[in-house]
């Protein structure tokens, strides 16, 4: 399930960079972050389901991270908000996935570890631009286009096509 959810994270990181960069208007990209948010979540409903181990409901909790995170920005796009909760979840979430990176790097899932750090940097810039007056879009648009591909996109493909 990881695969399908990370193909679909990473077609949205390219929209919301797009977004950022002007290329896609916000109500278009709030459509798709709606149904990824949503695919997100229900995957990690599923995964609650059947989890019996703390690993299991890591994944759970690590899915919802993201889960929340589209739904929250598909919220922000719909009703013209200003995104500074937005901005402030996303210090949490980058804070969070900290940890998780030392988890997967402890575990010698080297690839995950990176994956998890470049994560946890996407979040804390979309912080430092929603939050602190900093205006780093011009740098975060294109970013978080590389971000979705490199550590979405062609992940989950691999892991559809079971060469990961």
């Amino acid at each position: 399930m990881l695969g399908v959810v990370l193909l679909f994270v990473g077609v949205i990181l390219i929209v919301n960079g797009l977004t950022l960069a002007g290329r896609i208007e916000a109500k278009e990209a709030a459509v798709l972050n709606l149904l990824v948010g949503s695919l997100s979540a229900f995957a990690a409903v599923l995964g609650a389901i059947q989890a019996s181990t703390p690993a299991d409901f890591l994944a759970v909790g690590s899915g919802l991270l993201f889960a929340f995170t589209y739904l929250y920005v598909a919220g922000v796009h719909w009703f013209k908000l200003s995104g500074t909760g937005l901005g402030w979840y996303c210090l949490f979430v980058a804070i969070t996935a900290l940890p998780l990176s030392w988890d997967a790097y402890t575990l010698g899932e080297l690839r995950m570890a990176g994956i998890w750090l470049v994560w946890s940097s996407l979040w804390l810039l979309f912080f430092v631009d929603l939050c602190t007056g900093v205006r780093v879009k011009r740098f975060l648009a294109p970013y978080t286009v590389v971000v979705g591909i490199v550590t979405c996109w062609i992940p989950g493909m691999l892991m559809l096509l079971a060469r990961w």
